[in-house]
């Protein structure tokens, strides 16, 4: 710290110690501002001059230095100088003390803050940059954060001190009259009765009144803002339009039409989107027949023969699609419109923020207005701008059911390009069908996400299954010489080649941002469409839902999100509700699977959440060990001598499902001791719940009181 930077630091210390040595925090009271009143008014008629500008000076100082007392000085200034001049000395007096606390906490902290933390403050520095004034002027309008915390804050932005003074000055007018004027009427308190004068009460109504004025006013103010450039219907063809069938949009659709919206659904593929078409229901029964292939290999476990499966890869992919087409009514165009939902074919792409037009596969176009829009387009796999990728015919979750539904026999040598959830569960089942696997991931682990033990659990998992795990291996190029085919990476030996077959990349999905018009009305995509929390973009009528709007990518939280789209598209006028994203559950369907809700050590540790872990292993449940499957375990996180449930991690068999238990608990505000009170019935999978809630109660049973309740039995028996 520089020697300027220093003697400033003491000198701010050194006044608000004073401040407080003397008392100061009690004499800024409003109790003892208002018992002295009187002695102030007859000041300030003794000194007509020095009088204000005493009450400017000191509030310039209370609000330059964060000091308690801004609110009781803003009262009494209306007692004493009355409406219009107490609203002038306040206005100024506080905007002038706003801008010196600014330029002081940019003087002394922003260069350490942005040196630290220069890389996370991007984003909040060009949102700032972008819309920093309107953002400060809805914060002074209606104050979500004390007064004192927004200068310190926006000192540490890159905020032109003009700017934010006159933004100030302007934003904190209308809540500085409310109080001055409050502050006049508390001035003719003479007697009890005097509190209920008309006068009082309404200064008082007033006060509670203005945040949702104000909020009310401030929203009109930035719709206008928003819709500037455009012009309104003068009525509409739609109460909703959705775009994507996918998860997200057909739940939007539903709801909207179950309370009798007119709603049209537009999809440009197949219904169902991913989730049903290339994602959970297609992953799910591929794995589900890989998975009794090993157990046919392995069938000793069980005692009875192993045998090698013979199969047609075919037959398996056939089954796959005969999977997707007993699924698919329940998606399909039919369903949804017995159900009143208006379906249309084809691409949709916003015209402006109540028309989207439609175009069909034969070109043929219509455009349909809407008081309310949502997007839900989901996402596709993220393939990398890799050198030599685009010379072969590589796979992707996506492409690969149709690719290969027609081969008698998987891929001989497949190579899966990512360590993640969906690279996971394809190596694993390829590998149990038969594929040589090889996995290349550029992290140190695979499922960078979980705990470094289930990192490795699942690693030795899949290597068990036969697949060459390759970690630390960074993706150079793809090579061709004739008709090999090569993956080159870069590991901790140098460069290394894998031939391969057919190359799936299973690196990450990315959301379907472009073409549907977002660009032309300037709503913010970059790597989600932005959102707030109600799920409102840009303009408060179009909202985006599932994959497209993040930051989860589950179906079961497309679905979640789109009940909050539908019900504040429809109904937000009256009520808006906040996405409630604090219990998410998801589930990898490796074998064993990894299932998970709320945290893991690894983010409590990043956050610097203070926790402790109840562990029970699977290998001690009596359904486990009957079924084969006594590997695993049961790890919950609760706060340091609480059962307060903060996450839980299982890995096992049928780990999905037992984790419904502990989301149910976490969204309810269950403990353990409720789990461990419950009766579980025997010998079942869900007893390893009961059985963890026990190893916690166990760990936190109250020693002294065992070692009395020893000595009385031990009494008892003479």
């Amino acid at each position: 710290m520089s020697r300027g930077k220093l003697v400033l630091l003491l000198l701010i210390v050194a006044a608000v110690g004073t401040f407080f040595a003397l008392g100061g925090h009690h004499w800024l009271s409003l109790p003892v501002l208002r018992e002295g009143l009187d002695t102030l008014l007859a000041w300030r008629s003794a000194h007509p001059l020095l009088a204000p500008a005493g009450f400017f000076l000191l509030y310039v100082l209370t609000t330059a230095l964060s000091l308690p007392g801004a609110a009781a000085l803003t009262l009494v200034a209306g007692a004493l100088f009355g409406l219009a001049e107490g609203t002038v000395l306040v206005s100024f007096a506080s905007s002038l003390g706003a801008l010196l606390a600014f330029l002081v906490s940019r003087y002394l902290l922003r260069d350490t803050v942005e040196a630290r933390f220069g890389q996370r403050l991007a984003a909040i520095q060009e949102g700032v940059q972008r819309d920093g004034a309107f953002y400060l002027f809805s914060l002074r309008l209606v104050p979500v954060f004390p007064f004192f915390l927004i200068n310190l804050l926006f000192g540490l932005t890159r905020m032109r001190a003009w700017t934010f003074y006159w933004v100030s000055q302007l934003g904190m007018l209308a809540g500085t009259l409310v109080y001055v004027n409050a502050g006049t009427q508390l001035a003719r308190i003479s007697a009890p009765g005097d509190i209920l004068s008309p006068e009082l009460i309404g200064s008082f109504v007033l006060l509670a009144l203005f945040p949702w004025l104000a909020r009310g006013l401030l929203a009109r103010f930035r719709r206008r803002r928003v819709y500037a450039r455009w012009r309104r219907p003068a009525r509409f063809d739609r109460n909703l339009i959705v775009i994507g069938a996918g998860a997200a949009g057909l739940v939007t659709a539903y709801i909207a039409a179950a309370v009798k919206a007119k709603v049209t659904l537009v999809e440009g593929h197949k219904m169902g989107g991913d989730c049903l078409n290339y994602g959970c229901v297609p992953s799910k029964a591929l794995i589900q027949s890989a998975k009794l292939a090993q157990q046919m290999r392995h069938a000793e476990r069980w005692g009875l023969e192993p045998v090698d499966p013979a199969f047609s890869f075919q037959r398996v992919m056939q089954r796959v699609h005969a999977v997707i087409a007993q699924v698919a009514p329940h998606d399909s165009v039919e369903r949804y419109t017995a159900l009143g939902v208006d379906v249309r074919l084809g691409h949709a792409r916003l015209v402006d923020p109540w028309t989207v037009e439609i175009s069909a596969a034969d070109g043929a176009k219509q455009r349909l207005t809407a008081r309310s829009i949502v997007l839900a387009t989901g996402a596709r796999p993220f393939v990398p701008p890799l050198p030599g990728l685009e010379a072969v015919d590589h796979l992707t979750s996506d492409t690969l059911w149709d690719r290969l539904k027609d081969r008698d026999r998987p891929p001989q040598r497949l190579v899966v390009l990512g360590g993640g959830p969906i690279g996971c569960e394809l190596a694993q089942a390829f590998a149990r069908l038969g594929s040589e696997v090889v996995q290349v991931e550029m992290a140190p682990r695979l499922m960078g996400r979980e705990d470094e033990e289930v990192s490795d659990f699942v690693r030795q998992a899949l290597e068990a299954d036969g697949v060459d795990v390759r970690l630390g291996h960074r993706a150079l190029r793809v090579e061709r010489e004739g008709d090999a085919r090569y993956l080159v990476a870069e590991g901790a030996q140098g460069e290394v080649r894998f031939g391969f077959d057919e190359l799936l990349v299973a690196v990450g999905r990315q959301a379907r941002l472009q073409g549907y018009g977002l660009e032309a009305l300037g709503i913010p995509a970059q790597r989600t469409i932005e959102t707030n929390e109600y799920l409102e973009t840009l303009y408060p009528n179009i909202y985006a839902a599932g994959d497209v709007a993040g930051p989860w990518q589950f179906t079961h939280t497309a679905s979640h999100q789109a009940w909050y789209a539908a019900v504040n598209a429809l109904f937000g006028r009256f009520r808006r509700f906040k996405v409630d994203g604090r219990v998410i559950p998801w589930v990898t369907f490796v074998d064993p699977e990894v299932a998970r809700v709320g945290l893991n050590e690894q983010e409590a540790r990043e956050q610097g959440i203070a926790f402790e872990v109840t562990r029970y292993g699977l290998d001690d449940l009596d359904r486990a060990i009957a079924e084969g499957h006594a590997e695993g375990w049961i790890k919950v996180l609760t706060p340091p001598g609480k059962d307060r449930i903060l996450g839980v991690t299982i890995v096992g068999a049928h780990a999905g499902e037992l984790l419904a238990e502990f989301t149910l608990a976490m969204k309810h505000g269950l403990g353990l001791n409720k789990i461990l009170a419950t009766i579980h019935p025997y010998p079942t999978w869900a007893e390893g719940n009961k059985y963890a809630a026990g190893e916690w109660k166990r760990a936190h049973a109250p020693q002294a009181a065992l070692r009395w309740l020893a000595r009385y039995h031990a009494w008892m028996r003479g």
